[in-house]
């Protein structure tokens, strides 16, 4: 279990609750459903993740307008790499993916969780 900030735990729940369309979207269509478990808006360490599979290691963020103001450029690349220092994979899309090519973001995710559990002898794959 990675470290969380406990103080994070009522903001990640009214997240929850008040999701964006994009982050419904990707939510309801594909990873509630998908074979391994995704949680939304995970606290980690001093973090909230939009979506997290602990057994893949891979956080998925989903980035609206105010992503792309050099302020924020500058702390999702911190943020990121933070993320990616306790052994964790980031993919990120942005609002417009979800909303004009959702097939292919379903598919980005899907292929790198068929990638990272590439079946060993003896195991099956579990993302089917």
């Amino acid at each position: 279990m990675k470290p969380y900030e406990k103080d994070y735990i009522p903001l990640a729940k009214d997240l929850r609750k008040n999701m964006t369309p994009w982050e419904r979207k990707l939510w309801y269509e594909f990873l509630r459903n998908y074979p391994l478990r995704f949680q939304r808006q995970k606290t980690i360490g001093p973090y909230i993740a939009d979506f997290y599979c602990a057994k893949a290691k891979l956080v998925i963020e989903l980035d609206g307008g105010g992503h792309y103001e050099p302020d924020q450029i500058e702390q999702d690349v911190y943020r990121t790499k933070a993320l990616q220092t306790m052994g964790l994979t980031v993919l990120r899309f942005s609002n417009l993916d979800i909303h004009q090519n959702f097939s292919s973001v379903c598919q980005s995710i899907d292929d790198h969780m068929k990638k990272s559990f590439r079946p060993v002898k003896g195991r099956s794959d579990p993302t089917g």
